[in-house]
C-alpha cells in the first residue's frame, strides 16, 4: 500500500488546503475498495505493475485533483493546479531575491536610507506585475493548447503518460506529531526573515518603523536612552542575522524539511544574552536625563521608577524565556527516548 499513501500523497499537494482531508479521505476508500475488488476477483494481492497499471487508468496526480477544484474561466481544470504551484514559487522567490537586494545590494550602492523605504514600498507592484505575467503564459497556453492540440506539446503530469513509480516517497512523519515544514513556509521564513532584518536596519536612521508616534514624545521628553540600549540593538541584529544565514542555506541545500531542534535550543539559548546585558547594566540605567544638572531634582524620582519598571519587565521577560528554554530542552530529550524505543 505504499504506492498508494504515495499516490494520494501527491493528489493532496494540488487540492484545496480546506478541503484536503476530507478528499483524500474519499478517494483512499474509493481505491482501497477498487484494489480489494480487484484482489478477489484473482485470489492473490496486487503486484506491483498491477498496483501501477491501476493508478494510471485512475490518472496522474494533477489530473485527479483538478477534478476538485472550483470552475475557472482563463485556465482550465487540468493546468489551474499547475498554475497555483507555479505561481507560488515564482512570487516566493521574487521576494526572496528583492529582499536580498534591498537588505545587501541597496544599502551598499546607496547610503540614503529612504531608497530603502522606497523599496519596500515598491514590493507589492512587483509581486503583482510577476503575478500578471505567470497568469498571462497560462492563459496563453490554455488558449493555444484548447485551438491547436497538435501543436502543443503535453506537460509532463498532465497526462496518462505519467508512471506511478516517478511518484515521490512518502514524507517522514515527525516523532512529536507536527506536521513537517513544507516548502511554502521555508521560502515565507526566509522572505519574512530579510524583511524583518530591513526593518531592524532602518531602525537607527527612521525610529518612527518601531516608536510610531512615540518618537515625538521621546524628542520633546527631558528623557532619552541610555547608550546600552545600542549593544541590546546589534546584538538583536545579530542574532537574526545568524538565523536568517542558516535557514537561507539550508533552503539552498534543499535541507528545509529536516527538523533541527538544537539548532532551536542554541538561538534560544543565545537569545538570553542581550536581555541578560540589560539586566546587568551598570546601576540598572536603562533611561537618562538629557540635562541632568538642570532635571535632576524635578524628574529624578520619575526616573527611578521608569529605570525600576523597565529592569522589572526585562527580569520578568528573562523567566519566561528560561523556561521556555528549559522546556525545549526537556521536550526535545524526550522526543529523542522516543525515537530510541521507536528503533529497538
Amino acid at each position: 500500500m505504499e504506492l498508494l499513501d504515495r499516490y494520494l500523497q501527491a493528489v493532496k499537494k494540488y487540492l484545496p488546503a480546506r478541503r484536503q482531508d476530507d478528499i483524500i479521505a474519499e478517494l483512499r476508500a474509493n481505491m482501497e475498495s477498487q484494489i480489494e475488488d480487484k484482489e478477489s476477483e484473482l485470489g492473490r494481492p496486487l503486484t506491483l505493475g498491477e498496483m501501477e497499471d491501476l493508478l494510471r487508468k485512475m490518472g496522474s496526480p494533477v489530473i485527479v485533483a483538478s477534478r476538485y477544484q472550483p470552475q475557472q474561466y482563463l485556465i482550465g481544470p487540468a493546468l489551474f493546479p499547475l498554475y497555483l504551484y507555479v505561481l507560488r514559487v515564482v512570487v516566493l522567490w521574487t521576494l526572496i531575491i528583492y529582499s536580498i537586494v534591498i537588505v545587501v545590494v541597496l544599502p551598499m550602492a546607496s547610503p540614503d536610507h529612504s531608497d530603502i523605504a522606497a523599496s519596500l514600498l515598491r514590493a507589492p507592484s512587483i509581486l503583482i506585475n510577476v503575478a500578471a505575467w505567470v497568469t498571462l503564459v497560462f492563459v496563453a497556453f490554455e488558449f493555444f493548447a484548447a485551438r491547436y492540440p497538435e501543436k502543443c506539446p503535453p506537460i509532463a503530469g498532465l497526462t496518462n503518460t505519467w508512471s506511478p513509480s516517478s511518484l515521490p516517497p512518502l514524507e517522514k512523519v515527525d516523532v512529536s506529531g507536527r506536521k513537517p515544514r513544507s516548502f511554502t513556509q521555508a521560502v515565507a521564513e526566509v522572505v519574512v526573515g530579510f524583511l524583518l532584518m530591513a526593518w531592524l536596519l532602518l531602525i537607527p536612521r527612521h525610529p518612527f518603523l518601531l516608536m510610531g508616534p512615540g518618537v515625538v514624545v521621546l524628542r520633546i521628553a527631558p528623557f532619552q536612552l541610555a547608550p546600552i540600549w545600542w549593544t541590546f540593538y546589534w546584538w538583536i541584529v545579530g542574532l537574526n542575522a545568524m538565523q536568517l544565514a542558516w535557514k537561507t542555506l539550508d533552503l539552498a541545500r534543499g535541507q528545509w524539511q529536516q527538523p533541527a531542534p538544537i539548532r532551536q535550543i542554541i538561538f534560544k539559548a543565545v537569545g538570553v544574552i542581550p536581555i541578560a546585558l540589560l539586566l546587568s547594566a551598570r546601576d540598572h540605567t536603562y533611561v537618562v536625563l538629557k540635562n541632568p544638572s538642570a532635571d535632576q531634582l524635578r524628574y529624578g524620582h520619575n526616573l527611578d521608577v521608569i529605570n525600576n519598571s523597565i529592569r522589572l519587565g526585562f527580569t520578568v521577560l528573562c523567566a519566561i524565556v528560561v523556561l521556555q528554554l528549559a522546556w525545549e530542552i526537556g521536550l526535545t530529550g524526550w522526543h529523542a527516548y522516543r525515537r530510541r524505543e521507536a528503533a529497538m
